[in-house]
């Protein structure tokens, strides 16, 4: 107990087995990469291919990909979300985003085989639910919906409902990144100012969201109201914390991924220009 709310920890075998699997796969396929690697002829050959096709820092990125989703599932932030608005806030920000993102930056070409060379037929069989705006229509979509008072109200009382809140946050936020942040070339990949309308549009709608939950005039969520005071907080301020950490969380991710596009295009570029000038 943590201030008189349940603080346990929710060791529920289903997502344990979810994130051991992913984790296995994951290893398994990073370390064929760096053994690829070092069957390359020479020493130095060795050490490009694995700077390239399995970097350390990607495996990293995964495991904190797994970490996060561990935090959002298993740790005491899912039972404190059914308490406190704010922890439940953060655990639906955990699954939307940071797992997203870090574990499609955990991810290469070579590391995906051999599903690389599959992806395009994938991509063309799944028609508009591949273009990116769908992704970003489903993301705002997933968040606006699953905040709609009585909406939310049933997922916090309802297992089941609530599990399935999970999985639509875990797809919307992954489908959402992975045309941002893929390593595999897409059908309908984003170009020139494509990224920054994409995620400027996005996270702006799901900002406004997070506005209006802070500024509500009164509580909205009746399970929450029945909870009482929490940790010094009326249910509203509860609400206005929770609303300020999805409007925040909004803005430093989206000028943390602007950053790191920009980042990635001038490598681009300058990749670019070093085989123009190896052809010429």
């Amino acid at each position: 107990m943590i201030g008189g709310v349940d603080a346990s920890w929710t060791l529920d075998p289903a997502p344990l087995a979810l994130m051991a699997a992913a984790a296995y796969l994951y290893a398994r396929r990073w370390r064929a990469a760096r053994a690829a690697a070092d069957a390359k002829r020479s020493h130095q050959a060795m050490l490009i291919a694995r700077a390239h096709d399995a970097p350390r820092w990607r495996a990293w990125c995964f495991a904190f990909a797994i970490a996060a989703v561990f935090v959002a599932l298993i740790s005491p932030v899912d039972n404190l979300g059914h308490s406190v608005l704010t922890m439940h806030m953060v655990q639906h920000l955990l699954l939307l985003d940071v797992a997203p993102i870090l574990g499609i930056l955990g991810l290469t070409r070579v590391i995906l085989r051999p599903a690389t060379r599959r992806f395009m037929e994938i991509e063309r069989r799944a028609g508009v639910l591949a273009h990116p705006v769908f992704a970003a229509l489903f993301y705002v979509a997933t968040m606006a919906a699953w905040h709609v008072p009585a909406v939310y109200d049933a997922a916090v009382r309802h297992a089941g409902l609530h599990v399935l809140e999970h999985i639509c946050f875990a797809i919307a936020g992954g489908l959402y990144w992975w045309h941002l942040l893929s390593p595999i070339p897409g059908r309908h990949r984003l170009t020139g100012m494509g990224p920054v309308i994409y995620m400027v549009a996005t996270k702006i709608g799901v900002g406004l969201l997070g506005i209006v939950i802070t500024f509500a005039p009164h509580a909205l969520y009746a399970y929450y109201k029945t909870r009482g005071n929490v940790w010094g907080m009326s249910p509203h301020t509860d609400q206005e914390m929770a609303g300020a950490i999805m409007a925040v969380e909004q803005s430093i991710v989206m000028g943390c991924a602007l950053a790191w596009l920009f980042i990635r295009m001038l490598g681009e570029s300058q990749r670019g220009d070093e085989r123009a000038e190896r052809y010429a």
